[in-house]
């Protein structure tokens, strides 16, 4: 994640590049002592994570917030322990950090960030799944680009703001929609057969009623889906 520091203290700017350089996930683009020029700054460039102090001369950091259009994810960085309510009514402001700050409680607001941009919403996150022109699809777990071979996928099931893949090798859980992966999957192979579920037509056993066996899964299928269902099918 790019960030920026601001804060009026060089010493507090050096501990929080410090702090930075133990997260390998944060790369600090530039640091600022005072809101203005680094209001000029994202004027011209994009960030996804400022660490903000609260008092500095002339410009406090809510006034900061305040002025700049679309903020990217807020940390708070202060002495003064009084502003955490005022500072929790915007929705950018991630955490508020109270100096002296330590390595452990950074690490825990930098995954908070992290938390709160995958539950961001679905159409947000296209980093999330990404399908290459071959039989690949990328997906993303824990920061890593995982490829998945689309063939091998028998089974997507939506729970909840997660989709469980299922393939003949492993199992995965992203952050996403079934309609997301279902715009990555090639229509000649997969089918939604439920609000929650779409499957690999080749993959499929047996179909009875309104259920389908795939592997060990019984996988109910919708009355509205199924006419679709049997259309796809190779049927005697």
């Amino acid at each position: 994640m790019n960030c920026i520091i601001i804060d009026d203290e060089a010493t507090a700017r050096l501990i929080i590049r410090q702090l930075c350089t133990n997260v390998p996930i944060l790369n600090v683009l530039a640091e600022f002592s005072n809101a203005m020029e680094a209001i000029k700054y994202l004027n011209q460039n994009e960030v996804d994570l400022i660490f903000l102090d609260i008092h500095m001369p002339d410009f406090t950091g809510f006034d900061f917030v305040d002025t700049i259009k679309n903020p990217p994810k807020v940390l708070l960085t202060t002495s003064d322990t009084k502003c955490a309510i005022q500072a929790f009514g915007y929705n950018c402001i991630v955490d508020y950090l109270v100096k002296p700050i330590t390595l452990q409680r950074f690490q825990k607001a930098i995954d908070k960030v992290v938390a709160k941009k995958l539950s961001a919403p679905a159409e947000a996150l296209s980093n999330q799944l990404e399908a290459t022109s071959g039989n690949d699809l990328f997906i993303n777990i824990d920061r890593r680009l995982i490829k998945v071979d689309i063939p091998s996928i028998y089974l997507v099931e939506a729970k909840g703001d997660y989709i469980h893949i299922k393939t003949e090798d492993k199992n995965y859980t992203v952050h996403s929609t079934l309609k997301k992966i279902e715009e990555k999957l090639p229509t000649n192979l997969f089918v939604r057969i439920h609000r929650s579920y779409i499957i690999n037509i080749n993959k499929i056993i047996d179909i009875e009623d309104n259920s389908v066996l795939i592997k060990k899964d019984i996988i109910p299928v919708s009355r509205s889906n199924r006419p679709e269902l049997m259309k796809r099918i190779n049927l005697l």
